[in-house]
């Protein structure tokens, strides 16, 4: 399997996927929802909440019981960014909320829900460090389970580029405070309210490496919901989890819920306000007016949303409020 582990990214990547985002977009193969931003600091930390009204209107199957479609087994032509032999393919986002919104998948339909692969995680930090090399910053992301965000089976990391995850906060009030959450997290993780795992990679990490981070993130993950559990290193996860990973950063965030409702200050119940695992960069996304209003109204709902989502913070060994 060696030759899964030593993937060949264009040097060019970065511009490589600005030019089929904007192909795509003039083209129509994809939709780009513009949004509004502002910034919720959450205790000490800066999350950066977008609302698109637009999302509201996304297109949804017509046949709900027909045979759902996967997007990534033989992607439109339209929107692949590039081959990665000998495993996988980039895609764009087909529903794009942040610019250049791209998707690593495998060519094989594998399980959204398994373990991820030496070769999966390879290929994402072959893509983070191609970026890097043309001097921009790359966020990537996964969702898995049921209470992750997950939407599509076929096994998919996605990817954003940090600049344009910053398009609109130079016009916001404390705009220049936010930073991708997932490199921050020795300077945050007392405010979260949830149970994070991180560790430190390198590009100088082999693949194995940085696997085996990977790995035991996610068996730590596992045994703080189910402790001193068996955790197979494949097959079917055993929890929901959002992984993120930066040049320098990997984290996992077990789940076990994917949102909260949300009500404004007469109790009135505004929305229902779901995450995924773009809340390791410290990103939430709204899509109705009232759960922009509420949320900016009192960034304590935001808090309460985030309290629901995964399992309490571990402290010296136990979870925070366990004895």
């Amino acid at each position: 399997m060696a030759e899964m582990t030593h993937v060949q990214v264009p040097k060019n990547l970065p511009a490589l996927v600005k030019s089929a985002f904007q192909r795509a977009r003039d083209n129509g193969a994809l939709l780009y929802y513009p949004t509004q931003v502002t910034i919720l600091n959450v205790g000490s930390i800066p999350f950066q909440l977008r609302y698109s009204p637009a999302l509201a209107s996304k297109p949804k199957p017509k046949d709900p019981d027909a045979k759902p479609f996967n997007p990534f087994e033989n992607p439109a032509p339209g929107l692949l960014v590039a081959q990665l032999p000998p495993a996988h393919r980039l895609v764009l986002n087909k529903f794009a909320v942040v610019p250049e919104h791209f998707i690593l998948v495998t060519k094989e339909v594998k399980p959204q829900t398994h373990v991820l692969e030496k070769g999966d995680i390879a290929a994402a930090y072959a893509c983070i460090d191609a970026y890097d090399r043309n001097g921009q910053e790359l966020f990537v992301f996964f969702n898995s389970g049921k209470h992750s965000g997950a939407s599509q089976p076929h096994r998919h990391l996605q990817l954003l580029p940090v600049a344009r995850m910053q398009d609109g906060l130079e016009q916001v009030e404390r705009g220049e405070t936010w930073s991708v959450l997932a490199d921050k997290l020795d300077e945050h993780a007392q405010a979260l309210p949830f149970a994070m795992m991180k560790a430190a990679i390198t590009p100088s990490m082999s693949v194995e490496a940085r696997h085996d981070a990977y790995l035991d993130l996610y068996k730590r993950a596992v045994n703080a919901v189910t402790p001193n559990v068996e955790v197979p290193s494949e097959g079917e996860a055993k929890i929901s989890y959002n992984l993120a990973m930066t040049k320098t950063s990997m984290a996992i965030c077990p789940r076990n819920g994917e949102g909260a409702v949300i009500r404004n200050k007469t109790g009135q119940e505004v929305g229902y306000v779901s995450l995924n695992g773009t809340v390791l960069a410290g990103t939430a996304l709204v899509k109705s007016q009232a759960e922009w209003d509420a949320l900016g109204e009192d960034s304590s709902l935001l808090l309460g949303v985030l309290n629901e989502i995964g399992i309490k913070p571990i402290i010296n060994g136990s979870m925070a409020g366990n004895p």
